[in-house]
């Protein structure tokens, strides 16, 4: 109770600390998923092994088991900030609206990170703070999403009555989202993009206006996880030599880019993002010859969500709604920009549009997400990804689920 402002700042910034680490990996292990890179680690044969063919091992925290711990970690460190909340006399009234606010939004944000790897309707979303209550009910995907909505909305209002600062400071990652008026378009962002895995199209066109869209601003403007090699800071972990490192671009990332205007050269996002390798890195009967260049230094930060992203996701929403023009527009506004293509006329169908916009999305957020892979199981397009060892014993496959933790159903049987 009665917290003081050191301890709100601690607590605030300890929820972006518990997924820090694991966001690097979830970028890392989306990628592998989704066929936009592979780790040929010697060291350790499961990056080639469980997630491209299995068994997907639910016993550990690694691998088939991933991708739940940390956020829910970060989840309950927002429940007890909540909870003292009402208590803290050392902030005002406005202070705490914001907290509030910005709790509720990196609680929706990690709920999604889950919900991205885990489809089977197994999700606890009432994450208690006290270790002798029983463990919290599954609930569907659909029970879930509407949670994270609730927890973006109520944080919306809550960051409007949160007056003119936060009570406590945050990483550079979230320059010019900084304050509760700013950091409102992150939260509209991130409502846009559930709203468009929800096929609620007209919902994200609307959650959309109030983020920080912007087809003639910086694409690359958005909010970021920070890293770094200071004293106790924690470098990005994608950031590897790219001609000596373990993780690799999947080789259709080369073949199935497009061609700029000059009708030579690739894709100028395949270009800034890749480089080839003096010698190719081959294991486990995988070969590639692409390094990443993506994060090219251990404090290059990883984006949660940027303007290119939510350009990309207005043109999304507007295919679902049929408004295949204003698709296009943003579209080619993307191309012609981040890949130097030439632009597109009008689009046959619906088909014809929405297979472009995924191309799109693969190109401009490759290794940020695990976007492929998300957006291929969304439109029922799993099959569309590469299958490197279809002969293999076992075979390759794409998996379109982690299974649920042992951890987290041992206790409920």
């Amino acid at each position: 109770n009665n917290p003081s402002r050191t301890q709100v700042s601690t607590t605030a910034n300890g929820m972006l600390i518990a997924f820090r680490q694991e966001f690097a990996d979830f970028a890392l292990d989306g990628a592998i998923l989704g066929r936009e890179g592979y780790r040929i680690d010697g060291s350790d044969p499961r990056f080639t092994a469980e997630l491209l063919h299995g068994p997907l091992d639910p016993g550990g925290g690694a691998f088939g088991g991933d991708h739940w711990l940390e956020e829910f970690q970060a989840i309950r460190t927002g429940n007890n900030l909540l909870a003292a909340l009402p208590t803290a006399q050392a902030l005002t009234g406005e202070e705490q609206s914001a907290t509030s606010g910005y709790v509720k939004t990196l609680q929706a944000l990690n709920f999604l990170m889950i919900l991205d790897f885990h489809t089977e309707d197994s999700i606890p979303i009432a994450v208690g703070t006290d270790v002798t209550a029983p463990p919290a009910p599954f609930v569907t995907n659909a029970e879930a999403f509407a949670h994270v909505n609730e927890l973006l909305d109520q944080g919306q209002a809550e960051l409007v009555a949160g007056g003119a600062a936060f009570p406590f400071s945050l990483p550079a990652g979230f320059s010019g989202f900084d304050t509760p008026a700013t950091f409102i378009p992150f939260n509209r962002a991130l409502r846009a993009r559930v709203a468009v895995y929800q096929n609620q199209f007209a919902d994200a066109l609307t959650a959309l206006a109030a983020s920080f869209i912007d087809p003639a601003g910086a694409l690359d403007r958005g909010v970021y996880m920070s890293y770094g090699t200071g004293a106790g800071d924690f470098a990005n972990s994608l950031s590897l030599d790219p001609q000596r490192g373990e993780n690799v671009v999947h080789p259709s990332i080369e073949t199935g880019a497009q061609l700029q205007t000059d009708g030579v050269s690739l894709d100028q996002r395949f270009l800034d993002k890749t480089v080839p390798r003096t010698v190719p890195l081959s294991g486990d009967g995988l070969t590639s010859g692409i390094g990443w260049v993506r994060y090219p230094t251990p404090s290059t930060p990883i984006p949660f969500i940027k303007n290119e992203e939510l350009i990309l996701l207005r043109a999304e929403a507007n295919i679902g709604l049929g408004d295949l023009g204003s698709a296009l527009t943003d579209i080619n506004t993307v191309r012609t920009r981040s890949g130097n293509l030439p632009v597109l006329g009008a689009f046959a169908d619906g088909t014809a549009a929405l297979t472009e916009l995924l191309y799109n999305k693969v190109y401009s957020l490759m290794y940020e997400g695990g976007h492929r892979w998300i957006d291929a199981r969304h439109y029922g397009r799993l099959g569309t990804l590469p299958v490197d060892r279809p002969g293999g014993d076992p075979p390759d496959v794409v998996f379109s689920t982690l299974p649920i933790p042992n951890a987290e159903t041992l206790p409920r049987q």
